[in-house]
């Protein structure tokens, strides 16, 4: 097959092979396709946070780039010396690497613009929203959810969340897309209860709901 070997992932409820759906560069990583690069990566970046959590950022960077460099050197150190005793022409070993355009394109800016500040917008028109109470429930749920942040700020700092959620990244979609229909199903069921609660709540607090726009025509001719 063209661009790769296909994988594969077994199906729980009947433990047959199913392919698994094609994932962008990024969601690749994120779902293991492939093992060794997604492992490459989720170590390395747990290391990372790790490290920042107990030493300064600068620290950090400044280590991992000395440690990276020292590997570059080394390995182009011993592939001279390789090619000298071998008297083989084979070139520099990063040329692959240095014939990279790393440039970005003036559209490709304009285009990742764009979609930043189309979430910028769509945030804040919700935040003030909520903050100003166009839907009541909609703002105490938002309340309710705050003061859930008070206490997990206060058993979590904020590197300690950042490493959770980068571990959640590299395990829970790999899990939900393993156990998608049992999941789904249980997703389905507490959505159904929270959408009754609400309408229950909606009628007995009727503040802070919107009018039906026919109900309003009728407001209006009066």
């Amino acid at each position: 097959m063209a661009g790769g070997s296909k994988r594969y992932s077994r199906n729980n409820s009947n433990g047959n092979f199913q392919s698994l759906p094609e994932r962008g560069p990024v969601e690749s990583l994120i779902y293991w396709r492939d093992v060794k690069k997604s492992g490459i990566v989720f170590g390395a970046g747990l290391i990372t946070l790790v490290a920042i959590s107990s030493f300064s950022v600068i620290s950090v960077f400044a280590y991992l780039s000395l440690l990276a460099l020292f590997g570059t050197v080394a390995f182009r150190i011993y592939k001279s010396v390789t090619q000298a005793v071998q008297k083989t022409s084979d070139g520099h070993p990063f040329k692959e690497y240095l014939e990279l355009d790393l440039t970005l394109s003036q559209e490709k800016v304009q285009n990742i613009a764009g979609v930043a500040v189309a979430h910028i917008n769509g945030f804040t028109a919700e935040l003030r929203r909520l903050f100003l109470v166009e839907d009541l429930i909609d703002s105490i749920k938002f309340g309710v959810i705050l003061w859930v942040f008070t206490y997990i700020g206060a058993w979590f700092n904020g590197m300690t969340l950042v490493i959770l959620a980068f571990v959640s990244l590299f395990t829970l979609p790999k899990v939900y897309e393993n156990n998608k229909q049992s999941i789904d199903t249980y997703l389905d069921l507490v959505r159904s209860k929270l959408t009754e609660i609400t309408d229950k709540i909606r009628v007995a607090i009727p503040i802070g709901n919107k009018k039906p726009v026919a109900a309003a025509e009728s407001d209006k001719d009066k």
